[in-house]
């Protein structure tokens, strides 16, 4: 029975180690919600993400005034600063599917649920309140992911690039990608990020670091990516990750190139 375990394990880490190495692998933007009229970021978003077998979803990462970790895109949840509120405040209020704001826990926890594809990718959002706030919130997900033992099919995400920093410190082996779109691969890697996920018009506006970053074996990622003719561009230039709220019309550009 051991040594079964063992051999699972060695197959899922196989399969998302794999994972990291894509072309133009499809990312659900706050989850797979559009096309449904699902909630961004609800559970039922990212449970469709992983039923389409995309190869990865992304969702976003808040404390509450009281420490609880929960998923929401905007620093505000129906009116409330999120960072400013106790929880139990903030779940009055239902998504409009009838789910209440999930925690990070119970994200990870159905992001593990019959999901041999999808890789979480968790974006720890800045503090609104201090640099040294957000830093505490990346370290406390961490924690989470690795209490739940989802680690291996997790990365990180974040346009505060001292999150990543401190992630690193704590996980020598973890994935991270940085936002924000102000530094080259070069300068990524010299702090151990592992990858570079941009604005596409950033990589646009500098085309030379799609070759430096292959060169320096850094992924490529691209947000948010809606429209056709820019899922194109993507495709061509072979980026790892292509992050999209348009899940399936991505896939039929895919299938078109081909």
């Amino acid at each position: 029975m051991r040594d079964f375990k063992r051999l699972c394990s060695i197959a899922l880490l196989i399969v998302f180690s794999f994972s990291y190495a894509q072309k133009n692998a499809i990312v659900a933007h706050r989850g797979a919600w559009k096309k449904n009229n699902l909630p961004e970021n609800s559970i039922a978003a990212l449970r469709h993400a992983i039923d389409l077998k995309l190869p990865g979803s992304e969702f976003d990462v808040w404390r509450t005034a009281d420490d609880s970790l929960v998923i929401n895109h905007d620093a505000h949840y129906n009116k409330l600063l999120i960072e400013e509120t106790k929880y139990a405040d903030l779940i009055r209020f239902k998504l409009s599917n009838g789910e209440k704001l999930p925690t990070l826990c119970e994200y990870i926890s159905e992001g593990k649920k019959n999901n041999k594809k999808t890789l979480l990718v968790c974006e720890i959002k800045p503090s609104e309140i201090s640099k040294e706030r957000g830093q505490k919130t990346a370290l406390m997900a961490v924690e989470v992911v690795k209490k739940l033992k989802a680690d291996k099919n997790t990365c990180y995400i974040s346009f505060d690039y001292e999150i990543l920093k401190a992630i690193r410190k704590v996980d020598p082996k973890t994935s991270l990608q940085y936002l924000e779109g102000n530094k080259s691969p070069k300068e990524v890697k010299a702090d151990k990020i592992n990858g570079v996920d941009y604005h596409y018009s950033v990589f646009q506006k500098h085309p030379e670091w799609i070759k430096e970053a292959e060169d320096n074996k850094i992924i490529l990622n691209a947000w948010t990516v809606n429209e056709a003719t820019d899922m194109d561009w993507l495709i061509a230039h072979k980026f790892n990750y292509i992050t999209t709220n348009e899940p399936e019309l991505l896939s039929e550009r895919l299938k078109f190139k081909k």
